[in-house]
């Protein structure tokens, strides 16, 4: 078997990515499969490392770390692919504070089962989606593979950055409470286009928008929970501005996969594409990871079955 590039967030998990190198080094050594680890030193190099190893010829790269971790491998991988071609190759082991991606499709948490099943090699298909966001001087151009967020749900990955004490996802619920206090609630025009060609319109005052390939995020909330991430469309779901008691209401809804359907200030839908616009400029997460915190306009569209991941 050809040698496997796992690349290692160290601050995954809030640190954890650091002292469970060992661990992935003896699951390595007892499934028999030979790697090769290199630590990413900072937001970003896991892009440039997994760009390079594909470049130097790894048919496998493995994400060691969460989901900003498999975040940037995937773009980095997408970099040295070509665009009519799927992305092969990406193995994760799961050691974040989510792992949120890595749960929805398959791949155990257990470092001795993720390296059995890139031993065996068994793959899954998956969409991944293309954003390109305007922050009044340039276009940001980003995949994600689990979902993008503006406004309240991106402040509260602006947030949980600044808590660094807690652990899981009780992290994004307290950051959640102090995004309350720090994020205004500005005019979105929504348009977007559905699975079969029709268009729709939303615009008013709106707490945010959320795009998901899959149905959770942040560990435990289901924002668009009922996206599946190799239907060939991406999920939408809009909350309609809120005081803090409403959004303090429809909290404890997120964390089930059912609390908000029913509730007249979330709208849904599924998409093949949309424009997003407003007119305050907002946070933006891609994966959890912070893409700018001051987006004026954003695209995004699905890129069906682009994705293979090693399960």
């Amino acid at each position: 078997m050809e040698t496997v590039k796992v690349i290692l967030n160290p601050y995954a998990g809030r640190g954890r990515g650091g002292r469970i190198a060992g661990d992935i080094e003896t699951a390595f050594r007892r499934a028999g499969v030979p790697f090769e680890i290199e630590e990413s030193g900072g937001p970003g190099e896991a892009v440039a490392i997994a760009r390079r190893a594909r470049s130097d010829g790894y048919a496998i790269v493995a994400a060691a770390g969460g989901d900003g971790t498999v975040h940037e491998v995937v773009n980095g991988l997408a970099e040295a692919t070509p665009e009519n071609k799927a992305i092969e190759g990406l193995a994760i082991l799961p050691s974040g504070s989510g792992n949120d991606f890595s749960d929805i499709i398959g791949v155990s948490r257990d470092f001795d089962e993720a390296v059995q099943a890139i031993r065996v090699g068994n793959t899954r298909t998956v969409d991944l989606g293309l954003v390109e966001a305007f922050d009044g001087r340039d276009t940001l151009r980003r995949y994600f593979d689990n979902n993008v967020g503006l406004g309240f749900e991106a402040q509260v990955s602006v947030e949980s950055r600044k808590i660094k004490r807690l652990r899981g996802f009780v992290i994004y619920l307290w950051a959640t409470l102090r995004a309350m206090r720090a994020y205004d609630q500005p005019f979105f025009e929504v348009n977007w286009t559905d699975g079969e060609g029709t268009r729709h319109v939303a615009a008013k005052p709106m707490l945010m928008v959320s795009v998901g390939n899959t149905g959770r995020t942040g560990g435990a909330f289901y924002i668009t929970p009922d996206a599946v991430v190799d239907d060939g469309l991406l999920d939408i779901a809009f909350a309609g501005a809120l005081s803090q008691f409403g959004i303090l209401n429809l909290l404890p809804r997120t964390m089930t996969r059912t609390g908000l359907h029913g509730q007249k200030s979330v709208t849904f839908g599924r998409l093949r594409s949309a424009t997003i616009e407003v007119r305050q400029p907002v946070p933006v997460h891609t994966d959890g990871e912070i893409l700018s915190l001051g987006i004026e306009k954003l695209t995004v569209e699905v890129l069906p079955g682009r994705l293979q991941v090693i399960v």
